[in-house]
């Protein structure tokens, strides 16, 4: 199936140069007189190497289509991330490269769903937003009412997240796992 370079998403794959490539970031670029063009990174999905590629905006590119499964993250140890199929209860090992973002969103018992291609893993698909405890963030400064005026709040996994100033510790929150932003507050 044919789709525009503008369509192209993280975690898809696509043909480049004839070889099955997962998109692992891409960043739309306006160049000063010609077209925009998308400034992409890829892995080769069969060598593992990484390729840095400018696409004109106007491109085709032939999307490859991959098995999905759905799993369920049990737990990390280290560098070693340990998924469960969820219909016939095996277990899978993926590393910090192929887990990517899910560090940072994934606490154990998160639903996902892995990609496959000739039967390797390759991608880690997360849901499009999950909620998390805020671990730690600073108090609400009386009299502060700027608008847009985030802070700095600890999620329950360890990462980082920018919230409204009236987020406290121990709230649970709706991140959105695309972009990494925070979406709203969840009522227990």
């Amino acid at each position: 199936m044919s789709i525009k370079a503008t369509e192209m998403k993280k975690g898809m794959v696509v043909k480049v140069d004839e070889s099955p490539c997962l998109i692992l970031d891409y960043q739309h670029v306006k160049l000063g007189k010609g077209g925009a063009v998308l400034q992409t990174k890829l892995k080769n999905v069969i060598d593992g190497t990484i390729i840095n590629r400018r696409i004109r905006s106007e491109e085709t590119l032939e999307q490859v289509f991959m098995e999905r499964h759905p799993y369920e993250y049990l737990y990390s140890a280290g560098a070693d991330h340990v998924f469960m199929h969820k219909e016939n209860y095996e277990q899978i090992t993926l590393d910090d490269e192929l887990f990517a973002d899910g560090k940072r969103f994934c606490k154990p018992n998160t639903d996902v769903e892995l990609q496959f291609y000739d039967g390797k893993p390759l991608a880690v698909l997360l849901p499009n937003s999950v909620e998390l405890e805020v671990a730690d963030t600073p108090p609400k400064i009386k009299g502060a009412t700027a608008t847009n005026q985030y802070k700095k709040a600890i999620l329950e996994t360890g990462s980082e997240v920018m919230v409204p100033p009236f987020v406290e510790s121990g709230e649970l929150i709706r991140i959105d796992t695309r972009t990494g932003e925070y979406l709203e507050r969840v009522k227990k």
